[in-house]
């Protein structure tokens, strides 16, 4: 009853849309024939009594009517459509794969992929991307059933990018001044920092300072990868800064605008990290704890003092068990949401749009993007000590940090403390009361033009901050310290610590670049310029005499995040090896020792080096080795899957320069051909880029080479073949063969490839519902041997040079590719036979047809391969198509005939002895029947 219900609903279903939507005719098509497709396979479950997959197959083909009729009705909106488009085609895919059915190859949106129009290679991909999606689904089907609980695990294991979102709700605090809450992610096992700051300035009523971001303060942390979210602990700390007086006196005569440390804020994230919490309309509370009253978990009579290291006063918060707030601190939502910035804009636009705040992670995310351009310099306030000088107490230092240029120019609005904020032209440490030993930590991005980098430099003055108004008025910079973002060999500041010299005197010279920057800018420099001559070099700058006057120390830490700017001398050497010539062959060994990741931002550039010096080059071997390696070890650093979005530059160059990668794929055989494969496989098929005769050439003879003597044929070899193979047009084919020095060249090439193709046919390379990557490659394979057989018939048919073993082997391969299960038409369900037929034909006439015009061709030469082939006929004949039964099984009478006319009466019966023979066998295996039977006595 049920079957028969569904049935009627099919036909109703077709009966009420025969006007189907233009736009999506050929989904709905799809739907229709899949629908009469299962229902064939659905009645034969009910008649075999298998009742749990005849469940399974309604409750699947319930869906598709119902979406059916959803489609065609044209009211779905469109984005409603897509995603039921989807719905519809992972619901077919999966109903397909369960049934036993061919797997169906689509593209990102959906639709069926045209063989026609579709590359080889991306075609097999396309395959192994789609049986693997499926096999995940069948996975999870199994895994729901089985009840197991995945909700513990890190989301989306196929992402390699996240995101943080964090909605800002509300900040309860009693400070009674204005106040900056700087945001940041932290991983307290390392004491580090993993991300910028996220700002958001606070003021004094309670709100935030700029009205319009009330009930509107979202950022985005980018960047996160898979290594991130395994951490074993990360913390969301919050450091709260008071701007205002030094202490919380109100006064006129008190000076106003410092900012002060006054406390922190610290929440353990690491559940929702690694994806056990996922509620982003949850409100978390994270309490407040004055910096000075935080307590330490070890000695708790001691009180930490406001210089506290910020990592310390971090730690002490997370180990403390209790934290008493009294109702004091943030309000925050958070969620994680897998993919980069573009991603998360696209898929949680309700979330992230572009009034979000971006907080980038300060280094590069796991998988670098091309496109990704980034300059971005991170600069630490670690920590100083400076010298009292006359003054009883220590001092306030506030510390200024700008950038300028080598004029002395200020850069305008490069320092950004936090996201959410347009940049500052000057950045204004935090101010400790009486520390002689200030620790900062506060981090700052700097962001200039790439090419301003090489003329920048960073600037650092030192200033006491008094409490009354009057007196700080009167103060001026007591010492400058300064770096340059650019070393003298062309590379870049390195990332780490760096000790500053803190010079003193002149404050008109300390804001002078001519005045400093032609002296040492730390510590290290000036042991390494001092060393050879003993000499000291203060003496220039008019300022300290000596650098033993002073006691002063300043200490920052940096760490650049640049696509376009590097840090190694042998990469910058190499990107510039006109200007060091010299030096190419040191640079091009070291190559090899330069991080992947540092290689990658500058994939294009350095590509381009190494074809110039290729080229010009030329007449030097030792270059053309040390190029070679070099390329290699690109290529090899792509297919990790950290670069594999670089993957479209290296295909840019493959496309640019075919032919010398060509070389390089010939040169490199076994090595580095499964990559290199995968990187030329995208060009091969390419129209607009074909490959000159030349080149395919030398494709396809390391590609047969490596598949000869392969035990285990991959996948991706032989689509590489069939690739070459379906560009390859009469001429390329004759220019092949006429690339083989001698005759003998020929028959070792065309035995070894009539060997290989058949090896290949047998193996099955593919699985069994690859239909259309098992069309695609018996299509090519048969354009393939009907050109081989033309060299037979030119080269090898005479007296003189016909070669026996040659034919031999031709005739078996081409029985097997006839014989193939995978062309066995009759086989298959009506619906899969007309597909081939329309989109094919069948192959098994076309080589059939020439297997006959190769054995007339014969002539003479017949009686040689009679009876061995006497076997093989039978097995093309009894194939059960009427046309190709008349075109053989003649060949039998011509068999008789020629025996007869060979050796009269004296042999003739080992024809028909062997034929009777190998027809018993057959007949008793099942094969023949009533029609072959009627046409065997005919002809």
């Amino acid at each position: 009853e049920t079957y028969i219900h569904l049935k009627e609903a099919i036909v109703k279903d077709r009966g009420q849309h025969e006007t189907v939507i233009p736009s999506e005719l050929p989904l709905g098509q799809e739907l229709t024939s899949t629908l009469r497709e299962w229902a064939v396979i659905w009645h034969k479950l009910y008649v075999d009594n298998k009742t749990t997959q005849f469940r399974h197959v309604q409750q699947l083909t319930y869906s598709l009517i119902e979406w059916r009729s959803q489609i065609l009705s044209g009211t779905l909106p469109k984005d409603e459509l897509a995603e039921l488009k989807k719905k519809v085609t992972a619901k077919i895919d999966y109903g397909n794969r369960i049934l036993g059915l061919d797997l169906v190859v689509r593209d990102d949106n959906g639709n069926i992929l045209d063989p026609d129009e579709t590359s080889t290679i991306s075609l097999f991909k396309s395959h192994e991307t789609a049986s693997k999606r499926i096999d995940e689904r069948i996975q999870e089907e199994k895994s729901l059933q089985q009840n197991l609980d995945l909700r513990g695990q890190p989301i989306f294991n196929t992402t390699h990018t996240y995101s943080l979102y964090v909605n800002f709700k509300n900040f309860v605090c009693n400070i009674g001044e204005d106040a900056e809450l700087l945001m940041s992610l932290y991983d307290p096992d390392l004491s580090k920092f993993i991300s910028e700051n996220y700002l958001v300035r606070w003021g004094s009523n309670g709100m935030p300072k700029e009205i319009e971001k009330l009930n509107n303060l979202q950022a985005v942390f980018t960047d996160l990868s898979s290594s991130d979210l395994i951490r074993p602990k990360i913390s969301l700390v919050c450091q709260i800064v008071r701007v205002g007086h030094m202490e919380l006196k109100d006064g006129k005569k008190h000076t106003c605008g410092l900012r002060r440390p006054f406390g922190v804020a610290v929440m353990d994230i690491t559940d929702i990290i690694h994806g056990k919490v996922d509620d982003e309309e949850k409100q978390h509370f994270i309490p407040f704890q004055q910096r000075q009253l935080i307590m330490s978990p070890l000695i708790t009579s001691h009180v930490i003092g406001e210089n506290e290291p910020l990592t310390s006063v971090f730690n002490k918060v997370i180990a403390a068990k209790e934290v008493n707030h009294k109702g004091q601190g943030l309000w925050v939502s958070l969620k994680l949401l897998p993919g980069d910035l573009a991603q998360v804009q696209k898929d949680f636009s309700h979330l992230v749009d572009r009034s979000t705040a971006v907080a980038r992670k300060m280094g590069f995310p796991e998988i670098i993007l091309p496109g990704d351009v980034r300059n971005d310099i991170y600069v630490t306030l670690i920590q100083g000590e400076f010298d009292k000088g006359k003054k009883k107490t220590p001092k306030n230092v506030e510390v200024t940090m700008s950038v300028h240029d080598e004029d002395g120019n200020l850069q305008e609005k490069a320092i950004h403390p936090g996201a959410g904020y347009e940049g500052v032209s000057e950045y204004k440490s935090v101010v400790y009361y009486q520390v002689k030993q200030p620790c900062w930590y506060e981090t700052v991005k700097v962001s200039i033009a790439i090419e301003e980098v090489s003329r920048c430099h960073l600037r650092f003055t030192f200033r006491h901050r008094s409490s009354q108004e009057s007196r700080d008025k009167s103060e001026r910079a007591f010492g400058m310290g300064f770096v340059k973002l650019m070393n003298a060999d062309g590379t870049t500041l390195r990332d780490g610590k760096h000790n500053l010299i803190v010079y003193k005197g002149d404050n008109k010279k300390m804001e002078d670049a001519k005045c400093y920057l032609t002296l040492p800018c730390t510590k290290t420099e000036v042991e390494e310029k001092e060393a050879p001559s003993g000499k000291n070099l203060h003496h220039l700058a008019n300022f300290t005499p000596t650098k033993d006057s002073t006691k002063d120390s300043f200490q920052i830490a940096t760490l650049i995040c640049s696509t376009k700017l590097t840090q190694n001398v042998d990469l910058l050497g190499l990107l510039n090896w006109r200007s060091n010539s010299q030096n190419i062959a040191h640079n091009l060994r070291k190559l090899m020792e330069v991080e992947g990741g540092e290689i990658v931002k500058f994939l294009q550039d350095t590509l381009d080096a190494l074809f110039n010096i290729m080229m010009e080059m030329s007449e030097n071997e030792t270059y053309d080795f040390l190029v070679f390696d070099a390329l290699v070890f690109i290529i090899s650093l792509i297919g990790d899957i950290k670069f594999q979005h670089f993957n479209p530059v290296l295909e840019t160059y493959i496309y640019k320069h075919f032919n010398v990668i060509c070389f390089i794929f010939v040169e490199c055989r076994d090595a580095l051909l499964p990559l290199l494969i995968d990187q030329l496989s995208g060009q091969l098929d390419d129209n607009s880029n074909k490959p000159d005769h030349e080149a395919c050439s030398q494709l396809l003879s390391s590609v047969l080479e490596v598949l000869d003597r392969k035990d285990v044929v991959s996948g991706i070899f032989v689509a590489c073949m069939t690739a070459i193979l379906r560009q390859m047009d009469d001429f390329h084919y004759n220019h092949y063969i006429n690339t083989f020095k001698t005759r003998q060249d020929i028959v070792d090439f065309l035995m070894e490839t009539f060997i290989m193709f058949k090896d290949l046919i047998g193996k099955n390379v593919y699985a069994a519902d690859w239909m259309v990557m098992n069309m695609m490659q018996s299509r090519v394979f048969l354009r393939a041997v009907n050109q081989f057989t033309s060299v037979l018939n030119r080269f090898f048919l005479d007296q003189a040079n016909f070669e026996l073993q040659l034919w031999n082997n031709y005739f078996h391969l081409a029985v097997a590719f006839l014989t193939h299960e995978s062309l066995q038409l009759e086989t298959f369900s009506q619906a899969k036979r007309n597909k081939i037929i329309k989109k094919y034909g069948d192959m098994r006439k076309e080589i059939g047809f020439k297997i006959r015009d190769m054995w007339y061709n014969l002539g003479p030469h017949k009686i040689k391969f009679i009876p061995a082939m006497v076997g093989p006929i039978l097995e093309v004949t009894l194939v059960p198509e009427p046309e190709l039964r008349k075109a053989t099984i003649p060949i039998f009478f011509d068999m008789m005939q020629c025996e007869f006319n060979f050796s009269g009466n004296r042999n003739f019966h080992m024809f028909e002895n062997e034929l009777i023979t190998k027809l018993d066998q057959e007949v008793e295996g099942g094969r023949g029947d009533e029609q072959y039977k009627i046409l065997l006595e005919k002809l």
